[in-house]
């Protein structure tokens, strides 16, 4: 009786597509808004007394203003284009160091491969945020994104060397025939990691600016005048209580770019669609 009321099978993975949809059309307005942002702000970054101090949203600034009289909606809009520009540079650090090597060293002699795998796991065993702040100590802040990229590669890299099957039927066959290890190589670069490099780009984003808001917030990551959506919030701590937009505006923005990213990157079958 109760699986007249069960979902059909296809419904999940039609939920997934559709989520996967929203997220990379969340991502295209957010690089919208960061293309735009010169001309959707009303007031340069940091300008100072755009309005009244703490004034609460309304229709001359949307968002209210901060401690500083600066217009939230600018502000936000500013934050955001130096939050995506950070993540994107981490991102490809992500993607290269984790993705790309990963699928590279799973196609390795197997010993070379495992032993690669095992350096990885430890770091990946270690905690990201952690693993980037400890990156930052050893260099500078100037380096966060560099660091948020590096923190990211390993679990990157796991999932990229365990999702090769190098035993795979078409692989068998290729060395049965004569085919060298580095043209195979090649093809399988060419094609998986072509295949799966939209999925491992969203999922390195998410994570990354996950770890650079962060670090930001903690003290580690960008300094003014170029301030992130992690410094925003930060710098909002004093007014939390009396003047939630402070923080809010910040949060939100902060929240739907990880959100779309999330979803971009797709759900495993082990998590909730």
């Amino acid at each position: 009786m109760s699986a007249a009321f069960d979902s059909p099978p296809h419904a999940a993975p039609m939920l997934r597509v559709i989520l996967r949809v929203v997220g990379w059309c969340g991502l295209g307005l957010i690089a919208g808004a960061v293309a735009l942002s010169d001309f959707l702000a009303h007031a340069p970054a940091g300008a100072a007394n755009a309005g009244s101090i703490l004034d609460a949203p309304s229709p001359a600034h949307p968002f209210g203003t901060d401690l500083l009289g600066r217009d939230l909606l600018s502000e936000t809009l500013h934050g955001l284009s130096v939050t995506v520009g950070h993540a994107l540079l981490g991102t490809i650090v992500a993607i290269v160091l984790g993705g790309l090597f990963g699928a590279v060293a799973a196609r390795l002699p197997r010993p070379v491969g495992l032993a690669l795998r095992g350096v990885m796991d430890v770091f990946a065993a270690i905690p990201a945020l952690l693993l980037g702040i400890l990156v930052i100590g050893l260099t500078a802040r100037l380096y966060a994104p560099l660091a948020a990229g590096l923190a990211a590669a390993p679990l990157a890299f796991v999932r990229a060397f365990d999702r090769v099957d190098t035993k795979s039927t078409h692989a068998e066959y290729a060395r049965a025939t004569g085919i060298s290890a580095a043209t195979l190589l090649r093809r399988d670069l060419t094609y998986e990691f072509r295949d799966t490099l939209a999925t491992v780009t969203a999922r390195a984003l998410a994570a990354v600016t996950i770890i650079l808001s962060t670090v930001s917030f903690l003290g580690f990551g960008a300094t003014p005048p170029a301030r992130d959506l992690g410094l925003m919030i930060a710098a909002a701590k004093t007014s939390y209580l009396h003047a939630w937009w402070t923080a809010a505006a910040p949060a939100f923005a902060l929240l739907i770019l990880i959100l779309c990213a999330r979803l971009a990157a797709g759900l495993d079958e082990s998590e909730r669609p």
